[in-house]
Parts: C-alpha cells; structure tokens; sequence
C-alpha cells in the first residue's frame, strides 16, 4: 500500500477484517511520512502488520537475502529476542572427520526480514495490465490501465506474483505464442501449486473483489474493478499453512 493512498487502501480492505482505528491509521500514516522524510525515500509503502505474542509489527516495504526458515513457531514481538538452533556441523582434525552439535543464534528481527522476504515472493499480487513491459526490457507503470472489467476481475488468470518470473521460463514456444509479451510477462496465479491456494470473492455488491492466500494465512489483495484502486496487505503470525495440500 502506497503511504500517498493510505488511508483509501485500508477503507477498501477493511472489509477482511484487517482495519484499524481511526486513531491508528492517523498514526500510521504521520509514521510513514517521517521514516519516508528522514530516510529520504522517493515513496514509502505500507506492507502489513505481523501479529506478535506481546506486541505487534507494522512493516514498512524492505528488501533482505537472509535465511532463518530454521526458526519455527510464533514471532515474540521483541526484535532484540534471540532464537537458539542446534545444529551438525562437520569438524576436520587430521585424517579424522566427525560431527558435533552447534548452537546458533537467530535475532528475531533478522528472522522478521526474511519473513516479509519469503511472504512477498509467494503471494504479492499485482493486476494484469497494471505494468507493462517495452521490447526494449524496462518494465514500467501502465498510465492507461484503468482497471480489470468486472469478468476478468473475478479470474485468476487476470493476476500475476509481483516479483520475477518463474514458471513463465518454463512454458513452451507454443504457449507463450498466445501470450502478450508486454503484460504477460510474470507468473499468473491460476497455476499456483497447490491448486486452490487462493480464494476469491466478490464484495460490496459487486464492486469489490478480494484475493486471499490460504499458503500464506493473512495476506488479502482488493481491488475495485473499472478503477486503478488496488493492493495488498499482510496481517498474520508470519508462519505459512504447510498443511494446505492436505486441506484441499
């Protein structure tokens, strides 16, 4: 959610449940404009909240390689908490190689930034036609979209993973003849595995539909079809529902 359109952004995501306090949003909102002003960031988003056991996290849009999926369970909701892992690490001596038990530490905010890393590969949503590619390679904003219509918004062949392409490298010369290479160039969630991660649903008579991830338990995308207003928010424990292929 863009800082610029907040407080729109959480209106239209409200109806999952996942809204705040007039107070709250107000705060927020203050809040992002000044990390944006003493980071000098051209734009802030707003990515979500992670719901700890003491406290809760509000996470402004970043990006970190770092793995931790070791760490399992709830977050605590202090950064400065340290997460222990026992684990085999092979030790030469001589001629002789054997195994011993190390312990390694794991700050939970170093966990929280892989965390956010892992849930926006997996399930960060964007419309088709939203972005556009050139043939020269950029990719860019598409200044004309002005919305799915309302069929295509119910599909979730009309959605793509905000993030590089993955399967899209591995379809045939064949299938991507019948694609457009300047709006089909990300992965498009009717192929997702397991099939039925994602439930869609129309809201507000029509006016509004909204995506929710059933592999990542609390993240919601809306958008109002016929306007430019969409988006994502994540507001959950941070753990993915491993059990989801049995469920289905």
């Amino acid at each position: 959610m863009d800082a610029e359109s907040l407080l729109l952004a959480l209106e239209l995501a409200s109806g999952s449940g996942q809204g705040l306090s007039p107070d709250r949003r107000a705060s927020l909102l203050t809040s992002l404009m000044l990390v944006k002003r003493d980071y000098r960031f051209d734009r802030v988003l707003f990515w979500g909240r992670i719901l700890g056991l003491v406290a809760d996290y509000y996470i402004a849009q970043g990006e970190m390689e770092t793995q931790t999926s070791v760490v399992k369970g709830r977050f605590m909701g202090d950064p400065s908490h340290e997460y222990e892992h026992t684990e085999l690490q092979k030790v030469n001596e001589g001629e002789k190689v054997f195994e011993e038990e190390v312990v390694v530490q794991i700050k939970e905010e170093t966990r929280l930034v892989s965390v956010i890393d892992q849930i926006d590969k997996a399930v960060a949503v964007i419309p088709r036609g939203a972005l556009f590619k050139t043939p020269f390679g950029p990719i860019n904003v598409n200044r004309t979209f002005e919305g799915l219509s309302l069929s295509e918004a119910k599909k979730l062949s009309s959605y793509f993973h905000f993030r590089e392409p993955v399967e899209l490298k591995n379809k045939t010369l064949l299938e991507k003849a019948e694609l457009d290479p300047s709006l089909d160039f990300m992965d498009s969630l009717e192929h997702d595995i397991p099939k039925g991660s994602w439930s869609v649903q129309m809201e507000r008579g029509n006016a509004l539909v909204v995506l929710r991830s059933l592999l990542w338990p609390g993240l919601t995308f809306y958008h109002a079809p016929r306007t430019k207003n969409y988006g994502y928010i994540y507001v959950g424990t941070g753990e993915k529902n491993l059990d989801l292929p049995f469920m289905l």
